[in-house]
């Protein structure tokens, strides 16, 4: 391949990514989320055959495109998924799984590339791949469905006994029954009455007397109630990307190699070693501390961290550099790293959760793209490290405004809590009935 053929395949997989997370929002709300985890399943296995198997560029290319449609939706759907299965009291922890699930998997591809990137070996790197997907394809046949879509979509009783296997028989389950807002003694209705019954656009809704409509893309940025929780999640994610994580994560060889007295591939392998290690150490912390707290937290870790890291490669102090580079990776994994993926199903009502965590994940491969595209080029034009000092600056900018719009999730029971309406509603409502005293 020459140089523009392999920036195609390098960036397609990206194009895919942001499709896929695009898509799997409404889809996920619409069909359910293990219909939409299986069909991500089959991306999985046909973009690594495709890969693993291509002679050709156009092939490979379109391997890339359909391994890329299959993580851009699953990381829209599993934090979903996860979300509505977790015990509440442990949401937070269960949702830094994504990304410590993520890191694991950029640890293992590094290990085998690092050893088999070496005349045909590296279509065993995509042929395991490939394997994982089959796995996945195979596990999912035992998950059962959300139990909170399914209450959702008018089969309470169903979506009662699910919860009940997946809680065990002794838990006491009413209370989280009774945060679904459905009355749970109604009768299931079968999948093509719910089907039949919901208007285009729409999913069925929890009682047959009503419709509640699904929120769409477009629908949660232009609609109000919906716009601030859009926004949120927005601004969450290109500050996960802005602080320049992927700086390192992708350019740690060329920044540390004149460093470090080791091999390239190592580097990069030691650099996601620590940020898995540290997003499991840091999970429990969601819980106790708080998601806001610890989004802030991290910020601030990263801001210090590129200060001194502009500073020990501006005046080639190693052990400066090396520090900060650890440091830098540690504050991501304390909050910046898992948070977003757990306030985009916090921050909103069940029925735009889909819509939603696709826009959050769209702002994720965007500022990806960005970040891969320019951050060589910044590097290059400023010289000796000075680029972190434009991180350092987008992380100050940035934190300011998480600290001032973005609000708790933890503890609180929904998103009218989380934005205070649920407050403001019962104002109106004990305004309305001293009036009619």
């Amino acid at each position: 391949m020459n140089l523009t053929q392999f920036g195609l395949v390098s960036s397609i997989y990206t194009l895919g990514g942001l499709l896929g997370a695009l898509s799997a929002g409404t889809c996920s709300t619409k069909f359910g989320r293990l219909v939409t985890m299986r069909l991500i399943a089959i991306f999985f296995i046909l973009g690594p055959a495709f890969e693993s198997l291509a002679n050709s560029f156009a092939v490979i290319s379109v391997g890339r495109f359909l391994s890329g449609l299959g993580a851009g939706g699953a990381i829209v759907v599993v934090p979903i998924y996860i979300a509505e299965v977790a015990p509440p009291k442990e949401k937070g922890l269960f949702g830094a799984l994504t990304q410590v699930m993520v890191n694991l998997g950029i640890v293992a591809a590094q290990l085998l590339g690092n050893f088999l990137s070496k005349d045909q070996l590296w279509r065993i790197v995509l042929a395991v791949a490939g394997g994982l997907g089959l796995l996945q394809m195979v596990g999912l046949i035992f998950v059962p469905e959300s139990p909170k879509w399914l209450a959702e979509n008018r089969r309470p009783q169903r979506a009662r006994r699910v919860l009940r296997s997946i809680r065990g028989q002794e838990l006491n389950i009413d209370d989280e029954v009774k945060a679904w807002n459905i009355d749970s003694s109604a009768e299931d209705i079968s999948e093509e009455e719910s089907l039949l019954s919901a208007p285009a656009g729409s999913h069925p809704s929890p009682t047959p007397k009503a419709a509640t409509s699904s929120i769409g893309i477009l629908s949660a940025l232009t609609q109000p109630t919906y716009r601030q929780a859009t926004i949120a999640v927005v601004v969450v994610m290109f500050t996960q990307q802005f602080t320049g994580i992927n700086s390192i994560v992708m350019y740690s060889v060329s920044l540390l190699s004149s460093l470090l007295p080791t091999t390239a591939g190592l580097i990069t392998v030691a650099v996601s070693t620590l940020n898995l290690i540290m997003t499991i150490l840091f999970a429990p912390l969601i819980d106790k501390v708080g998601r806001k707290r610890c989004l802030l937290l991290s910020i601030g870790g990263m801001f210090l961290s590129a200060l001194l890291l502009a500073i020990g490669i501006g005046l080639s102090i190693k052990a400066l550099s090396i520090i900060a580079t650890l440091t830098f990776v540690s504050s991501f994994a304390l909050g910046l790293g898992p948070v977003p993926y757990i306030l985009s199903t916090e921050l909103v009502g069940p029925e735009a959760i889909g819509a939603t965590q696709s826009w959050a994940l769209a702002a994720n491969w965007i500022g990806t793209f960005v970040v891969a595209q320019f951050f060589p080029i910044l590097n290059h034009t400023l010289g000796k490290g000075r680029v972190y000092y434009v991180f350092a600056a987008l992380a100050i900018l940035l934190g300011l405004f998480i600290a001032w719009y973005v609000p708790e999730t933890k503890g609180k029971e929904g998103a009218d809590e989380v934005w205070g309406r649920k407050v403001a509603r019962r104002m109106e409502d004990n305004e309305a009935d001293s009036r009619s005293d």
